[in-house]
């Protein structure tokens, strides 16, 4: 019998000082059953970076042609598409052309580093594509943050993030690989 997701309740508060953007999201997140606490943490983060009124968690994982969160626009145009970990070259080149922006956040490592150089010279003529980088220590870090029930604070301010949960503080420092040029 195949294990079903578990389902974890977030509500996250985003502070972004870089875009002017402060909002708190309630989100039920279902985690598959193949997912990491790392990964959860990782997407989590990602939606904090993005975070608009518009943006949305797909079934990610458990779907080759969905990224793990989208936003569309009313008219039901993809306006960001946002993969995790290390999607292959092909998967990042057909979500530029699906996408008007594609946002890519690795982590992992030194098996992060050795994907992005042997994918980099392959993206440079995506003007639409942002890569950015997690420490494998800040992951690790925010994985033991993850609990069925969160009350998750994001602030970003200057490219830098602290994620709180009660008592407990994570500073992420991204390295950004790759700058989108619209």
């Amino acid at each position: 019998m195949a294990q079903k997701a578990t389902i974890y309740k977030v509500e996250l508060s985003v502070s972004d000082m870089d875009r002017h953007y402060y909002e708190t999201h309630k989100l039920t997140v279902a985690k598959h059953p193949s997912e990491t606490d790392e990964r959860l943490m990782v997407r989590l983060l990602a939606f904090a970076l993005n975070a608009n009124e518009q943006l949305e968690m797909t079934k990610g994982i458990s779907t080759d042609d969905e990224p793990d969160i989208w936003q569309k626009s009313l008219s039901d145009e993809l306006e960001l598409w946002v993969a995790l970990g290390l999607p292959s070259e092909k998967v990042v080149r057909q979500s530029c052309g699906k996408a008007d922006k594609v946002a890519v956040y690795c982590y992992g490592g030194r098996t992060a580093g050795m994907w992005w150089e042997k994918i980099k010279n392959s993206t440079t003529r995506f003007d639409n594509l942002q890569v950015m980088n997690f420490s494998e220590a800040d992951t690790s870090e925010l994985s033991k943050l993850a609990a069925r029930s969160m009350k998750l604070q994001v602030n970003i301010q200057d490219g830098d993030i602290m994620v709180s949960l009660d008592d407990s503080v994570v500073y992420v420092t991204p390295v950004k690989w790759k700058s989108a040029d619209r």
